[in-house]
């Protein structure tokens, strides 16, 4: 099993009434909830770790995760509020205001005692950010790392990090903690960091990760390993949004690496060129039928073939 540590939340997504008036749809989202719910969709043992509501958007949340097969023995229950992002589409593209304090997600503190049976942990997203639950995943990422395939990616969502260079320490001790780190570009650029995309993958790679994954939306992902890099061309879509892209693209990696029976610790660091290749070929083409529909809608296994 995978188990998804971090947020769930409910995207406020901007659409228009009949006669043109702005409203907003409520729409069950948060990064790790996609990834939970894709790779349940792709027929991926898997389940969820982070604090729900019992208000009727918690209900709405737990249902989704339910039909997606994601299992709940993780979740930690609590009558305080659900986190709520309002997005702002530009040219297909997402910018969120949050509204976390006190929430059900944000007020995680106890760690849980894991079955043998879980052999990765995913973790991303804002629920790294704030406290107290920002201690609580680098904790129980802390604590499971040397037993289980550890993936991180940071999904920033700038407006939301008050203290960047805080930030930017946790992520730093993340990333020397996990295995496999996958990040978009323009969250590499974040960081700050001297020299090109190149230079900055292989010097994390000298932290600890096995895999460093670089997404670069319509112009395609590359892979860094300690021997090599693997690049691979995005799919040609009509993009609708890109709500969920990334997430999707962390499910079809995971989902690969169980399907050929790799998701463990020792394997992940022998990969093979034509094994990431392979993987990022299915990341890719879930990717590419998340961004052709509306909101985060990840496709089941047998659509891709």
């Amino acid at each position: 099993m995978i188990v998804c540590c971090g947020e769930a939340l409910i995207d406020m997504l901007p659409r228009q009434n009949p006669d043109g008036t702005p409203v907003y749809m409520p729409k069950t989202g948060g990064s790790v909830f996609n990834t939970a719910i894709a790779l349940g969709r792709l027929d991926v043992p898997v389940g969820y770790y982070g604090g729900l509501s019992t208000d009727f958007f918690g209900a709405d949340l737990k249902a989704a995760l339910e039909a997606s097969n994601v299992d709940l023995g993780y979740v930690r229950y609590s009558d305080l509020p659900t986190t709520l992002a309002f997005a702002k589409l530009t040219n297909g593209h997402a910018s969120y205001i949050f509204y976390d304090e006190n929430s059900a997600g944000r007020m995680l503190s106890d760690l849980p005692v894991l079955r043998n049976d879980v052999a990765a942990l995913h973790f991303s997203g804002i629920s790294l950010v704030p406290e107290p639950c920002g201690s609580t995943y680098e904790s129980l990422m802390r604590r499971e790392r040397d037993e289980r395939v550890i993936m991180l990616d940071p999904n920033l969502r700038k407006p939301f990090i008050k203290d960047p260079a805080s930030h930017r320490k946790r992520l730093n001790r993340m990333i020397a903690m996990a295995d496999i780190v996958k990040l978009s570009d323009e969250d590499m650029e974040w960081f700050e960091e001297a020299g090109c995309v190149d230079d900055i993958a292989q010097r994390w790679l000298k932290l600890g990760p096995a895999l460093v994954v670089v997404t670069s939306g319509e112009k395609g992902s590359v892979a860094y390993t300690a021997t090599g890099k693997v690049e691979v061309a995005a799919y040609k879509v009509q993009v609708v949004d890109t709500v969920g892209a990334g997430d999707t693209v962390n499910a079809g990696l995971l989902a690969w690496f169980h399907e050929a029976g790799l998701l463990n610790k020792d394997s992940i660091r022998k990969l093979s060129t034509t094994d990431i290749r392979a993987a990022l070929e299915l990341a890719a083409k879930a990717a590419a039928i998340t961004v052709s529909r509306e909101a985060a809608n990840p496709p089941k296994r047998s659509e891709l073939g």
